[in-house]
This record gives structure tokens, C-alpha cells and sequence, in this order.
């Protein structure tokens, strides 16, 4: 049995992600600076450890990772402007940073980690270069958070190589839990409200799902993928949004209907992802008079 270390195991997205390991018959040791008697119970429910760890001290990193053989590294400052935005920078690099060398330390298997879609060029107040947004249009930092994971990226390559470690980085969009599309047909009226990641998002069960895949993926080195949904988040289609909001913008293959603007190809090519939820499962499309 693969014995998997996850970070940020109490958060929206890492109870998602431990959730399914354990399903899928992962042994999973849950780390967390949150580590409450409620997240405890959680953990027991789950049938998982629970370990209270700082991931920005080193020491800390090396213990928690010691039994694993492999981890998936999701504890950051989730978005920017929730602290100020030097702290975002030094919290998120020390803690990524901390993990990566401790999973050198530890001779682990594989590195999966929370990048994000906000190192291609997010928010998009200047257009991107052209859509759909791959794994090229990169770095294109604009906030600290996004620095964050920029340099994430740039420590991975280079202790990777050191380590011959495989770091999978997933660049996850708006994250979503199904109980958030409730919120969705509130966006419909006003396009230009989340043209900030061409009208993205990410279910956090097709997250896991990545999360999963990346674990024993194929590959070697430091290598980063999208992971969107496969729609986009309005109910208009996508050219028609792209010509409305991004008019000068150059489409560079034909799309789909509402298929998604930040590309989720490479995924499916190497990782085998395949998204499968989306807000279409949950929401009524209103008729179109």
C-alpha cells in the first residue's frame, strides 16, 4: 500500500483530495497547521492520522514526511489578499520550499503540488496573448501569490534534478465544492465579473482526481499542467464571451461550445485526466427566449 503524505489535509480542497486516496486504497497521513478537535474527528471518520506540523519549518517538514512515500502538497495561503502581500510571498516560498527539500531529505517517490492558473497571467485586467491559456502562456506573475508559485516552480525544477525526484505541479483554477454552484447563475449577467480567469474554475472531486493521477503519472523531472473543468463557468458560449470581452484576443483552434479557455490538453495527454463534474450537473440553464 502507497503510504501519501498530504498537506493541507483540513482545507476546502485537501479533505476532497484525502477523501478519495482513501478510497482508492491510498494510506494517507493528513498534515495541517489546523488540527482542532473537530479536524481530528474528521480524520478519525476518515480512518487517517492527523499530524499538527508548521510546513515553514524545515525540521517540522522532514518529521511529518518521514513515513511517507510520497506527498501531495497542498498547504499554502490559498489566494492572494487575505494577508498582506509580502507575508503571502514569504509564508507560501518557506512552505514549499521546507516540503521540497524535506521530500529530497526522505528519498520520496513523487511530489505533486498546488501550483495555480494565477502564474499564467491572472487576473487578465491586461488580455492573455491568445486562448485557450496553456502551459506556455508562463510566468506571468501579477501578484505576490502568484510569484509564490512561480518560484514554487523554479525550486521544483532545480531540486528535482538534484533528487531525480518527479515533481508534478497542478496550476488548479477557481476550486469548487458542489455546494458552491449554487452561487453560479449569479455570474451570468455580468461577463466581465470573472473574465479574471476567462471564466474558469475546477471541481474539487476532478482535483483529487488530478491530485490521484499525478501520484503515478509517467513522468520524470519537474513538469506542470492546467487543471480546469471542461466548461467554463457561463451559460453563453465561449467564442461568444471571447468576442465580447477579449475582442483583439487570438483564438488559436476552434473550441467548443462552452468548452473551457484555460486548455486542460496536456493534462489529458500525459496525466490522463479527464474532468468530470461540472456545474451543469447541479444548476438549471435558464431558457434562452
Amino acid at each position: 500500500m502507497n503510504t501519501v503524505a498530504v498537506t493541507g489535509a483540513t482545507g476546502k480542497t485537501g479533505r476532497v483530495v484525502v477523501a478519495d486516496l482513501v478510497q482508492h486504497g491510498y494510506e494517507v497521513l493528513a498534515v495541517d497547521i489546523a488540527a482542532g478537535p473537530a479536524e481530528r474527528a474528521w480524520a478519525q471518520g476518515l480512518g487517517v492520522s492527523l499530524q499538527c506540523a508548521d510546513l515553514t519549518d524545515h525540521g517540522q517538514a522532514v518529521d511529518v514526511l518521514g513515513d511517507a512515500e510520497s506527498v501531495v502538497h497542498l498547504a499554502n495561503i490559498p489566494a492572494p489578499g487575505l494577508y498582506p502581500a509580502a507575508h503571502t510571498l514569504a509564508t507560501n516560498t518557506a512552505m514549499n520550499h521546507s516540503v521540497f527539500l524535506a521530500a529530497a531529505h526522505n528519498k520520496l517517490r513523487r511530489v505533486v503540488w498546488a501550483s495555480s492558473e494565477t502564474t499564467l497571467g491572472l487576473p487578465f485586467d491586461v488580455p492573455p496573448r491568445y486562448v485557450p491559456v496553456d502551459e506556455d502562456h508562463y510566468p506571468y506573475p501579477t501578484s505576490t501569490y502568484a510569484l509564490s508559485k512561480v518560484l514554487g516552480e523554479t525550486a521544483a525544477e532545480q531540486i528535482s534534478a538534484w533528487s531525480g525526484i518527479p515533481f508534478v505541479a497542478l496550476r488548479l483554477s477557481n476550486v469548487h465544492l458542489e455546494e458552491d454552484y449554487a452561487l453560479v447563475p449569479g455570474y451570468w449577467s455580468d461577463p466581465q465579473a470573472r473574465k479574471w480567469n476567462l471564466w474558469g474554475y475546477v471541481d474539487a472531486r476532478d482535483v483529487a482526481q488530478a491530485c490521484r493521477l499525478g501520484l503515478t503519472a509517467p513522468v520524470t523531472g519537474a513538469s506542470s499542467y492546467v487543471i480546469a473543468a471542461a466548461d467554463t463557468i457561463m451559460d453563453r458560449p465561449s467564442a461568444e464571451l471571447l468576442a465580447e470581452v477579449f475582442p483583439d484576443v487570438k483564438l488559436t483552434r476552434e473550441i467548443g461550445t462552452y468548452e473551457t479557455l484555460l486548455s486542460v490538453r496536456r493534462a489529458r495527454e500525459v496525466l490522463g485526466y479527464e474532468p468530470r463534474h461540472s456545474w451543469r450537473d447541479s444548476v438549471k440553464i435558464r431558457e434562452v427566449v
